[in-house]
């Protein structure tokens, strides 16, 4: 250690604790003299970490495909200054290539790591190196590639690998194994799908066994998922970007190694918690001894090359001040810092400096590994350690950081120093080869064995909602949820909720394969592309137990009567495996607060069936019922004693009262009715073998043009919608469309690969007039805020007159608002009100009709649903 290190040290604004700075001493002195003592620092474990160039820029922590040549993985036998370092990596890399998201194994004799190869110069990126995943044995002294095929191995990027304690790896790659095969099953081509934003490919969570064979995906979010860990229980806790339409977010979710048990665990509440309460985001996730995590707190873009550390009590907590059902009461917060270092999460110089990378030592004693920068200041030229006063100070300048390997010891708030800190280099990983408990095993389910054979077969789960009514642990409905589901006290229409609709996600092609510009999109590409998969009738009790397709992201909605989505989008992806059943109490008000998605974030608000073996209150005894069970169990048990009916979805919006007993409820069954694709005279979007049999591949795929524009110009028998909605009549003369809406399908002026009445729909156009027998803009004169009227001016502000000296109007085109809104359908009522009974236009567009310009609406609006049918450009 250096006088200028120590001196930095000891004019920090806030200094180190007395005996802190005793130790750093007493280890700089003790640099391995004939008969000095032995080190105090030296412990009996060996350290591994990874060293680079410090980076000219900090890549954002949304980008996973990041290269930056100089990382290479080191080794010292001893934790301690002395102990020489062994770069374990160079051979391969040549100094050139980069290592990241290094973890050890349980018994502390291996390393797993990310490894990639150096660039090669002009080639085309699809030639260069990608990420493999390697393996270290300390003990053997081995380094290899886990995967042993070249092929194999570059088949996707690898990262974010971490042992199960099966002896099999979990890691994130862009492989997409299974995701790719589905799109054979879907009719499309393979290929790599991008993230949300399209400009990467998305990494999704694979296992694979130890010597890189049976690989398998077991995630299946549009965009990415990395830093897996498992838990004491043998689940495994990763981040997880949200990034659908509004979302974008990192949080930790959990599953089993087979991907079953998928849910949300924690921080959807939890994002405004860095300095100033900043957005910040939960990332390189480590496993603490006490069952905690801890975790690197920072914003997407960081400041330093570093982060503050926070530890995550994700046992108790589902958000940092929300307890889960069986904590509340629980005072504090899940969110504890780790160090007494006041470390800022944004822009700007750090006090307490800023930490690059921490490891928890599992060895009693509450110390971390940590990779850390002091706070320093550029002064006059010169680099200077931080002091009030330069804080402060005019034109202070942070410096580059100057990191370091220390071992942090919690309870005292010492900092033990590893080495010297070299200036231009990062340590950005650190592990200690340490021993540590062994996870418990959860062995995969099988059919038979933990998974419904028939629903593994079909390539199916199943979807469970006790109640759509319970909110966030609530009951919501008007006299509660049991008035609601007794038909002797509540009919059909009184119910908000009639239909569950069951959206997927559509995978993204690259240039490469299918050019989707945005226009391809539509008015907004927010919501990318949809597709429909399953529609199904929500029970009285507000319940829904279906059948929904396995391996895919999918989200839902909460339809009424009419087939319309009640309430904003659900902007969260959740996924099935084959043969899995996915229970979920209720919905979720994001405005709440309240944690969403965990399954014991809250106690369910609807207790079900008052008793076993008789029907729910006022029903048919047919429908006998088992204590406890919502309306939809009851009804899918009694239908598997044969085929299972009433579990299977339909493509179909079907609505039949099978509850209702006409003697108990003192009243007739409530009318059913259906919108089927079947009763459209244009092109279904579906194929007609899934409306007559739903299967796990069915797709509802709405374009504008094959779908939508062919009910503006079906012969309805007096005329087609364009014959009035149209420039022109019926001899060719111009005239002002009728509402001043034009539903014809000539390209629009605005944008060519539009048709016209797209735009008018969705966009804001002007009013039209005829004038002296030409179809004009009408121009308006403009008022001020106080609606007085506008004059031309000069540059000097005074009056432009016109030939008569009277002052020359501002004129202005008037504006009509468009009928539609990708918002949805219930943000389109200026076009649905048409329709409606008492309205100008009711009984011109049949139910079913307005059945599919819903759903359309409710998905995005969006032009084209398939990158494939997107016509060659």
């Amino acid at each position: 250690m250096t006088l200028a290190f120590f001196s930095t040290l000891l004019h920090s604004s806030r200094p180190l604790p007395w005996p802190a700075l005793l130790v750093l001493l007493l280890a700089g002195c003790l640099n391995g003299g004939e008969g000095q003592a032995p080190d105090p620092v030296v412990q009996d474990y060996a350290i591994a970490y990874v060293k680079r160039p410090l980076p000219e820029t900090d890549p954002d922590a949304r980008s996973r495909d990041v290269f930056s040549a100089g990382g290479d993985l080191y080794v010292r036998d001893l934790a301690s200054p002395s102990a020489p370092e062994r770069n374990i990596t160079g051979a391969v890399t040549g100094g050139q290539g980069d290592v990241r998201d290094l973890e050890v194994s349980y018994d502390g004799t291996k390393l797993l790591f990310a490894l990639r190869l150096p660039q090669i110069e002009n080639a085309d990126p699809d030639e260069q190196p990608t990420w493999n995943i390697w393996e270290y044995d300390l003990t053997e002294d081995r380094l290899r590639r886990v995967i042993d095929s070249d092929i194999t191995a570059e088949a996707g990027q690898d990262r974010s690998p971490h042992y199960l304690p099966d002896g099999r790896i979990v890691f994130s790659s862009t492989r997409q194994r299974r995701a790719r095969a589905i799109l054979l099953d879907e009719g499309k081509p393979q290929f790599t799908a991008l993230d949300e934003d399209r400009d990467e490919y998305a990494a999704s969570l694979h296992v694979m066994n130890a010597d890189g064979t049976e690989i398998e995906q077991i995630s299946f979010n549009p965009s990415h998922e990395f830093d897996p860990v498992v838990m004491p229980d043998g689940r495994i806790v990763f981040v997880r970007w949200d990034n659908m339409g509004a979302s974008d977010a990192m949080n930790l979710y959990r599953l089993n190694p087979d991907g079953t048990g998928f849910e949300l665990l924690y921080g959807a509440h939890s994002h405004d918690t860095g300095t100033d309460d900043e957005p910040v985001q939960f990332l390189d996730l480590r496993l603490m001894p006490d069952g905690r995590l801890l975790a690197a707190l920072r914003p997407y873009e960081r400041t330093g090359f570093g982060h503050d550390l926070v530890t995550i009590d994700v046992g108790a907590y589902g958000d940092d001040q929300v307890p889960t059902a069986a904590n509340q009461g629980l005072q504090g917060r899940a969110q504890a810092a780790v160090t007494a270092f006041e470390v800022l999460t944004g822009e700007g110089i750090s006090p307490g400096g800023r930490f690059a990378a921490a490891f928890p030592l599992w060895d009693g004693t509450d110390r971390l590994l940590v990779a850390w920068s002091q706070c320093r200041v550029t002064e006059a030229g010169r680099l200077l350690p931080c002091t009030d006063e330069r804080l402060t100070a005019d034109g202070a300048e942070a410096a580059p950081p100057l990191y370091g390997l220390y071992v942090y010891d919690r309870k005292e708030n010492t900092l033990l120093p590893l080495g010297q800190p070299e200036e231009g280099v990062i340590y950005t990983e650190v592990v200690a080869l340490q021993p540590r408990d062994l996870p418990t095993v959860i062995y995969d389910k099988s059919a038979g064995n933990g998974l419904d054979a028939d629903l593994v077969e079909a390539g199916t789960g199943v979807l469970h909602i006790r109640s759509l009514y319970d909110v966030d642990g609530v009951d919501t409905a008007a006299g509660g949820i049991a008035v609601l589901a007794d038909p002797a006290q509540t009919t059909a229409d009184q119910r908000v909720a009639r239909f569950l609709r069951i959206v997927k996600a559509v995978s993204m092609p690259d240039r490469d394969v299918v050019r989707v510009r945005g226009v391809d999109f539509g008015r907004s590409s927010a919501q990318l592309m949809r597709e429909i998969v399953a529609y199904a009738p929500v029970e009285p009790d507000g319940s829904v137990k279906i059948e929904v397709p396995a391996n895919v992201p999918l989200t839902l909605s909460v339809l009424d009567s009419d087939g319309r989505r009640i309430g904003d989008r659900h902007e969260n992806w959740f996924q099935l495996r084959p043969g899995e059943t996915l229970e979920c109490t209720g919905c979720h008000d994001h405005d709440s607060g309240r944690t969403h998605g965990r399954r014991d974030a809250v106690t369910s608000a609807w207790a079900g069936a008052p008793a076993t073996g008789q029907p729910f209150p006022n029903t048919v005894a047919s429908l006998w019922a088992n204590y406890g069970e919502s309306m939809a169990e009851t009804r899918t048990r009694i239908s598997c004693l044969t085929d299972c009916a009433a579990r299977k979805p339909s493509v179909d919006l079907v609505y039949e009262d099978v509850w209702t007993d006409p003697v108990a409820a003192g009243r007739s069954p409530d009318a059913g009715f259906a919108y089927r694709y079947a009763d459209l005279a244009t092109d279904a979007p579906v194929s007609a073998e899934c409306q007559a049999r739903w299967q796990a591949g069915c797709r509802i795929v709405i374009h504008y043009e094959q779908h939508i524009q062919p009910l503006w110009e079906r012969d309805r028998g007096a005329d087609t919608c364009t014959a009035c909605h149209s420039r022109t009549d019926a001899m060719g003369n111009p005239r002002v469309p009728e509402g001043q809406l034009e539903l014809v399908s000539d390209p629009s002026d605005q944008q060519s690969a539009h048709y016209t009445s797209y735009r008018e729909l969705l966009y804001t156009d002007n009013e039209l007039e005829l004038a002296g027998g030409v179809l004009q803009d009408r121009l308006v004169q403009a008022t001020d805020g106080q609606g007085n009227p506008l004059y031309e001016t000069d540059e000097d502000g005074n009056l432009i007159l016109d030939g008569s000296g009277n002052p020359v109007p501002v004129m202005v085109t008037v504006p009509v608002r468009p009928a539609m809104s990708v918002r949805g359908a219930a943000a389109s009522s200026r076009f649905f009100d048409l329709f409606a009974a008492g309205g100008s236009h009711a009984g011109r567009l049949e139910p079913a009709e307005l059945r599919l310009i819903a759903e359309w609406l409710d998905i995005g609006a969006q032009y084209y649903n398939d990158p494939f049918a997107i016509p060659a450009n």
